[in-house]
């Protein structure tokens, strides 16, 4: 990104401003700006789906089917759900008061808290992007949008398209980098919704507590895989390869290591090399569906990394194109930086465990990662992971799936993040729950007022 695409600092005070405005009027508050808003989100996408798979290929060198499928068809389906249910999910709650407040009616109604700020990563820059926006926009909210710098092409799409299909007084992008979000997080919003790493996240919500306003982090961590010996290895295994390296391992979900079964490593390992030619042919660097590094620092990154174990397949590399092969690890000690830090990249450590009950230990004794991944064929072992470690989400015998579940909650815990979003889940984060009693004037019992007397006493205590 040049400095002459970035938004002048000066100009956000007043983007935010515009925002308010537009807020205060109401108009976002009508299932009918919702809706058509939404549906304009759908047209833009599949308008100008060239123009932004485009813009990923030159950010992320990703293959077109795979950008449509992790940025345009995953936003597009977003959005439509929303849009299909927005009706149920405004209708306001009723509730049943208790018998010592009766008569009375009682319901929790939705409302949109305000102006809220959406900071995207540049990893999936179009879908991480948008789909909050998707939740925001359901709840009747006005939205700022920061796209990542380090996604530069992509960030131009969104800053010269959006405005051409959405409201420009409801939902703008804001371009540029540090001096731009740190700009940004200065203003007062009703809302901060953030993706991204830890390290700045940090820096997100200490600036966001200035004002008390409440924050979603949507983080990352190391989401470990386990490979249990009852698994069905070949398709393990594929699906691991498959989530493991595509976007070139740059995905927050992505399995960040695997523990397997001591019995199954060396033909995990076949079976994972078999999965990447199938996928990628025996030389991935001419693959026209496997992705390029971001930029030369992640690059710098991972070169460091690989040293952490024995190279069993991959660890090619190419500096001036930043191609990484998809490389598997074993011997990985745990205390080297590839077990410390979230990988983001494709280098898959390997780490047998005698069974299940060892690799549920390995993992409750680290960080909570953002996702869980379990291949096994026991009902028994499902369960038994599912309630004994602690995540954002869990995949059994599956990996990032449930993500495109609409339905399903997406968001990390403890150190993975806080908070969470997609379908019903993203409106009621871009909203506040207003509790609403409402009682008639046509009967008024003195039992609640003073003076009290033993038999208004003794009345209190029978009904509370």
């Amino acid at each position: 990104m040049t400095s002459s695409d970035a938004t002048p600092v000066q100009d956000i005070p007043d983007i935010v401003k515009r925002l308010r405005t537009a807020f205060a009027s109401g108009r976002t508050r009508t299932a009918d700006w919702r809706r058509e808003q939404l549906g304009r989100l759908v047209t833009m996408l599949r308008e100008r789906e060239s123009d932004f798979v485009t813009a990923v290929n030159r950010d992320l060198g990703r293959a077109p089917t795979e950008a449509y499928a992790t940025e345009i068809g995953f936003t597009v389906a977003e959005a439509e759900h929303a849009r299909r249910h927005l009706a149920r999910w405004m209708r306001p709650e009723r509730v049943t008061p208790p018998v010592a407040l009766q008569p009375a009616r009682a319901r929790v109604h939705c409302e949109p808290v305000g102006v809220v700020l959406v900071i995207g990563p540049w990893n999936y820059p179009v879908q991480l992007v948008l789909a909050p926006l998707v939740g925001a926009i359901a709840a009747g909210n006005c939205v700022v949008l920061k796209p990542s710098e380090v996604a530069p092409n992509v960030s131009r799409a969104l800053a010269e398209i959006v405005p051409e299909y959405l409201d420009p007084d409801t939902v703008a992008v804001v371009e540029g980098a540090v001096a731009e979000t740190t700009a940004l997080l200065g203003e007062r919003f009703d809302h901060v919704f953030y993706t991204g790493n830890g390290t700045v996240g940090r820096i997100v919500m200490e600036a966001a507590a200035r004002h008390l306003t409440p924050v979603t982090l949507e983080l990352g961590g190391k989401s470990p895989a386990i490979v249990d010996r009852h698994a069905d290895l070949p398709v393990a295994a594929r699906r691991i390869a498959w989530g493991k390296y595509v976007n070139a391992g740059q995905t927050c979900v992505a399995p960040d290591y695997v523990l397997v079964d001591v019995q199954l490593e060396d033909a995990l390992f076949d079976a994972l090399h078999d999965s990447v030619h199938q996928f990628y042919g025996t030389d991935p660097r001419q693959s026209p569906d496997y992705a390029r590094i971001v930029n030369e620092r992640h690059f710098d990154r991972l070169v460091r990394l690989v040293d952490d174990g024995d190279i069993v397949f991959g660890g090619d590399r190419d500096a001036s194109s930043r191609y990484f092969a998809p490389t598997a690890l074993r011997n990985v000690p745990t205390g080297s930086p590839v077990m410390q830090e979230e990988i983001f990249g494709p280098i898959l450590p390997v780490i047998p465990v005698p069974d299940v009950t060892a690799a549920i230990d390995f993992v409750n004794e680290r960080d909570k990662p953002l996702a869980l991944y379990l291949f096994s064929e026991s009902q028994a072992v499902h369960e038994r992971v599912v309630e004994e470690t602690s995540s954002g989400g869990v995949a059994l015998n599956a990996t990032m799936m449930h993500l495109a579940v609409p339905e399903l909650p997406f968001g990390g815990v403890g150190p993975s993040g806080t908070g969470a979003y997609h379908g019903r889940s993203g409106f009621d984060t871009f909203s506040h729950k207003k509790s609403v009693l409402s009682k008639p004037t046509r009967f008024d019992p003195p039992i609640a007022y003073p003076p009290y007397t033993r038999l208004k006493d003794a009345l209190i205590r029978r009904f509370l």
